[in-house]
């Protein structure tokens, strides 16, 4: 008896999966479905557009994180290059994601460096074994409001935090990290707001949204931070730089090294890995998602997990 393609389609979908077509990294993938000049060149021109965005981003996220700028730029490169060459969505390219901003800030400040990239090993962890046993596949059961108000809720975090510098305001103390006495924080240093640091902001902000608006496909985030930096240093301006704050960028990445590591540590670290965990399946996930619907393709949920 002979079947119709859109029946053998069909069966294809309904049948049990392998374990190369759950697990197998996209690279193989894309090698097997076959790769040629144009899609290089394609290719490129994304990777290259994602690179540019990421430098500052990178810097900016690692900076409001409560780490040093050059971390920032250490794992864009190294993070981005692994789950992008062995993520379970063709078309994704991993990047800094500002949802981490406030998980990391208050495990950097809990638990030090070390503590944060403890967690992070062990959110790896529990990201292969929930790829393992196939819990990508119920992602995309979580409701559509829980994840937009899970994300403007961490969008209303990240603003509150970047207010010190966003307005140049001065503190005698350390600034808190809980969000209403940050704010009342804040208030109480309105006296010492920096005018140049302000107009610096207003103008940075303009160009990002006026780009995004009518030159789209321009580099508006990269374009922004050129321009400001090159107008503080011809006018002089009285603002912080990331060489006066935190001594310059290295020019080479550090040598490997493994976090102290103690039972008792990981235990103290066990909330923010699981934290970290969730956050990277949701965030992966649901943007593997978005790619599926703009390019008709069907993403391997559990291999981006892992």
């Amino acid at each position: 008896m002979s079947i119709t393609t859109d029946q053998a389609a069909r069966l294809h979908q309904l049948r049990r999966p392998t374990f190369a077509e759950l697990y197998l990294p996209k690279l193989v993938t894309v090698w097997r479905e076959g790769y040629d000049g144009a899609d290089f060149r394609a290719d490129v021109f994304a990777g290259l557009t994602v690179a540019i965005v990421a430098l500052p981003l990178s810097m900016a996220i690692a900076i409001a994180s409560g780490v040093t700028p050059d971390r920032g730029l250490y794992t864009a490169v190294v993070g981005g290059f692994i789950a992008s060459l062995l993520g379970g969505s063709r078309f994704q390219i991993g990047g800094p994601a500002g949802a981490f901003i406030v998980l990391v800030a208050a495990t950097a400040e809990r638990h030090g460096v070390d503590g944060v990239i403890l967690a992070t090993m062990m959110a790896g962890l529990f990201l292969i074994a929930a790829g393992l046993l196939r819990v990508g596949t119920y992602i995309k059961f979580i409701p559509y409001p829980v994840t937009v108000g899970f994300t403007a809720g961490i969008a209303v975090i990240i603003f509150a935090s970047q207010l010190r510098d966003l307005s140049g305001i001065t503190l005698a103390g350390k600034e808190p990290s809980e969000f209403v006495p940050k704010l009342a924080a804040l208030a109480g240093g309105l006296d010492t707001v920096n005018p140049s640091a302000v107009a610096v902001a207003i103008v940075s902000i303009a160009i990002i949204a006026g780009l995004r608006r009518w030159r789209p496909s321009w580099p508006g985030i990269l374009i922004a931070v050129v321009f400001a930096a090159v107008a503080s240093a011809v006018l002089s301006l009285p603002v912080e730089t990331i060489g006066s704050r935190f001594g310059g960028i290295p020019r080479e990445l550090p040598s490997p090294a493994l976090p102290a590591f103690s039972l008792e540590k990981a235990k103290a670290v066990l909330p923010d890995a699981i934290a970290f965990a969730l956050l990277a399946a949701i965030e992966s996930l649901l943007s593997a998602v978005v790619a599926d619907g703009m390019t008709g393709r069907r993403h391997r949920s559990n291999c981006e997990l892992v």
